[in-house]
């Protein structure tokens, strides 16, 4: 039996991929590239580039592959894009994901694991946030995941699709070999634009707002190692092979980081100099994100190996340093 990862070349699909492959589960891999890289799936996986929306090339997956389960990452995921393209993120999100059920339905395929996301939530009224707190989204990017979610929950009663929504918080870090790692083309994450800036790759760090309620003025954000999250999709999977139940669950370390507690230990980790400078607040950040897990520890007996700040961060550099170097041999030319 094989597993079907759709969006499996990008950021934490392909860390799940390597994670299911390590494991001894045999997996097959669909992406776009819009995205996604196909240097980041090992050659000996078989690979179809295609969309979500191609229901001929997915009826040919599921029939060609003995498909017995799929885990879901393929979407377009910044927050900011979807307030601008809200009916690309519908389309290509919702819609997406409705053809992908209607094939699992014809196929007999009863198993899914959903990338979900913490933008589900919305401005949190209490931390650390629990999966029962109310979903009020604040983009488009949330609502289609919140949308995705309730569309599970009806295939479930209708046609006994049996899936997991995991929303997780801030992925960060890298393979621990330095295999594979983060690459987004802009990037938008802290901790790489912070490992870029000290490469040299780019002039400062911009930091929005330091007057935020927090203990040192800057937002606070709950940051969980992408080998982490690649172990709680593996475990999600095996909760609905072993128990035939689905369920929703939050994924972080239940502890936050300030954005300068990120910085200093950049700074730490790679021994360079990383010049910062302080900009207004964006509008719509909320001082503190972190997730309560309680519930993914208890339920899908996940425990995260890679917690410290350190270790996510120090991870993320080997990847970014060995990359650097390798496209510096290759005369390739940053823009700063």
């Amino acid at each position: 039996m094989t597993i079907l990862v759709t969006g499996g070349a990008g950021y934490i699909g392909s860390h799940t991929v390597l994670y299911l492959k390590e494991k001894g589960e045999s997996v097959v891999v669909l992406d776009n590239l819009i995205t996604g890289h196909r240097q980041s799936v090992l050659n000996n996986i078989p690979f179809y580039m295609g969309s979500l929306h191609d229901e001929e090339l997915l009826h040919y997956i599921c029939q060609n592959h003995n498909i017995e389960a799929i885990i879901h990452f393929a979407a377009n995921s910044l927050v900011g894009e979807s307030v601008k393209e809200p009916l690309s993120y519908y389309e290509n999100n919702v819609s997406g994901t409705l053809s992908l059920l209607k094939v699992m339905n014809k196929n007999n395929i009863k198993k899914l694991v959903f990338s979900s996301t913490a933008a589900v939530y919305g401005e949190p009224k209490h931390v650390p946030i629990q999966e029962e707190d109310h979903a009020i989204p604040t983009n488009p990017y949330g609502e289609t995941k919140l949308a995705i979610e309730k569309m599970l929950h009806w295939a479930e009663k209708a046609y006994g699709i049996k899936s997991v929504s995991l929303r997780y918080f801030n992925a960060a870090g890298a393979d621990p070999e330095g295999r594979i790692g983060e690459e987004h083309h802009p990037e938008t994450h802290l901790i790489p634009i912070v490992l870029q800036t000290a490469l040299g790759q780019r002039n400062k760090i911009n930091v929005f707002g330091d007057d935020y309620p927090t203990p040192d003025g800057t937002c606070i954000r709950d940051y969980v190692h992408v080998m982490d999250l690649a172990d709680a999709h593996y475990c999600a999977l095996e909760k609905i092979r072993n128990e035939n139940e689905g369920g929703v669950y939050n994924l972080g370390n239940g502890k936050g980081f300030s954005v300068k507690e990120v910085i200093e230990t950049c700074r730490e980790v790679t021994q360079r100099e990383i010049k910062v400078e302080t900009s207004p607040r964006r509008p719509g950040d909320p001082a503190v994100l972190v997730a309560s897990s309680q519930k993914a520890r208890d339920e899908l007996k996940w425990l995260p190996k890679h917690p410290d700040l350190k270790d996510i961060i120090t991870h993320a550099w080997n990847y970014h340093a060995k990359q650097s170097h390798q496209n510096k041999k290759r005369n390739v030319q940053f823009v700063k």
